[in-house]
This record gives C-alpha cells, structure tokens and sequence, in this order.
C-alpha cells in the first residue's frame, strides 16, 4: 500500500497541486510572478552565488532530461555503452550539482548574514532554498558518491520508465519498489519541491524572459552625486 501511495497517488497529488497553484497565481496574482531582486542590497555575494545556481540548475535539468525522458534504447541505438553514459553523467552531473549547492549554500548565507536581505526574506524564500539545497544535495552525493563508491545504480531501467509511465497515466510503480533508498528520498523530495513552487518565488522558473531584449533600459541615479543646499534646493557636486 505504501509503495502505491509514494510511486502513484503522491506524483498525481503534487503535480495537481502545482498545476491548479500556477494557474490561479498567473490568473490572480500576476505581479507576484517574478523574484524581486535584492541586488541593491548587497551585490557581492549575489554575483557568486546566483550565477553558480542558475548555470548549475540548467545543467542539471538537461541531464535529467537526458536520463530520465530519454529511453535507454535511444542510446543503447547510438552505440553509447552504459560505462560511457554513466562516466559523462558522473563528470557533468557531479559539475551542476556541486555548483548548484555551492550557489545555493552562498544564497543561503547571504539571506541569513545580510541584514536588509534577511528583513525582506519571508518564510517561503528560506523554505525554497533549503527544499532546494536538499534536493540538489542527494542528487549530488547519487552522482559524485553513491555511483562511485557503492554501485553504478542504472536508473534508467527503473525511474525513467516510471516517470514516463505516468503521463501516459499507467504508472508501474512496481519499478520503484527495489531501488535504492537514497533515490527514493530524491525522487520524493523533489515531488513535494515541484508542489511548493506555486507558493514561493520559484514561480519565475516558468517564466520565459521574451520580452528581456527588447524593453526599455532602466536607470539610476546615486543620491550621493547631490548635496543639499541651505535654502532647501539640490545641486550636483
């Protein structure tokens, strides 16, 4: 009953939650879409840690799209042998993942040590970070440790046709059972972090910037350029 629930009802139950949120966020609460920038608060740490995620993020996205989307027959037709596939997924996974965690560890502190970064920073943006620290951390410790030290686990054989399964709504959950524990807590894990995103500042992960090339430049004036004169009128030094 337990493997029916985790490796059935639970995706449908996570997903349904993250298709309705998003629906009645875009619908509702549009202007909450995006992640406001804290930049103007402190931009050192910023400029580390964000670029390490979000290069980290899409390197791990294509990878598991390449591992999990892809059948295994897709490769086995290209002649790439399971020891090549897994050496070039050791070496690049293990790449976005320790940037991702590494990007999100500098996210983390920053949101904690920096005082005007930490007021602005609700609940929901500690939760998404640490959800996502935790994800990004077992699927790296699976790729980097586990591949490497206990078994070169062929997850393409089990969780790949699992997650297919259940889009064509015939979920054989029966792939899941025997795996071992550590992917099953990253698959789990990441199923309640896809629920969240509605509900925090991952929404903009949906969000296509079309319109970022083409709109109009902002700009910006430092207040340290005037000083006040006596009779209350500005000048510039």
């Amino acid at each position: 009953m337990a493997d029916i629930f985790w490796w059935i009802i639970f995706p449908y139950i996570t997903g349904l939650i993250m298709i309705v949120g998003l629906l009645y966020r875009f619908a509702y609460r549009q202007l909450s879409w995006a992640a406001p920038s804290t930049e103007f608060f402190e931009k050192k740490w910023l400029r580390l840690g964000s670029p390490l995620f979000h290069y980290g993020i899409l390197m791990a996205v294509i990878g598991h799209a390449m591992g999990i989307i892809i059948p295994i027959g897709f490769y086995n037709a290209l002649g790439i042998s399971a020891h090549m596939y897994h050496l070039g997924a050791i070496i690049g996974g293990g790449i976005a993942g320790l940037m991702v965690v590494v990007g999100l560890v500098i996210l983390l502190i920053r949101k904690i040590k920096i005082d005007p970064v930490r007021v602005h920073t609700s609940f929901a943006d500690f939760f998404s970070v640490i959800a996502l620290l935790f994800v990004a951390g077992t699927g790296t410790y699976m790729t980097i440790i586990y591949n490497t030290t206990v078994v070169s686990y062929e997850y393409r054989d089990t969780i790949g046709p699992w997650f297919r399964s259940l889009f064509m709504f015939q979920p054989k959950y029966e792939l899941m059972t025997a795996i071992p524990f550590i992917f099953k807590v990253h698959v789990i894990s990441a199923f309640g972090l896809f629920a969240s995103i509605p509900f925090t500042h991952l929404v903009h992960f949906y969000a296509l910037p079309v319109k970022y090339p083409t709109r109009a430049p902002q700009q910006y004036r430092s207040r340290a350029q005037y000083r006040q004169k006596k009779d209350g009128k500005m000048e510039i030094r």
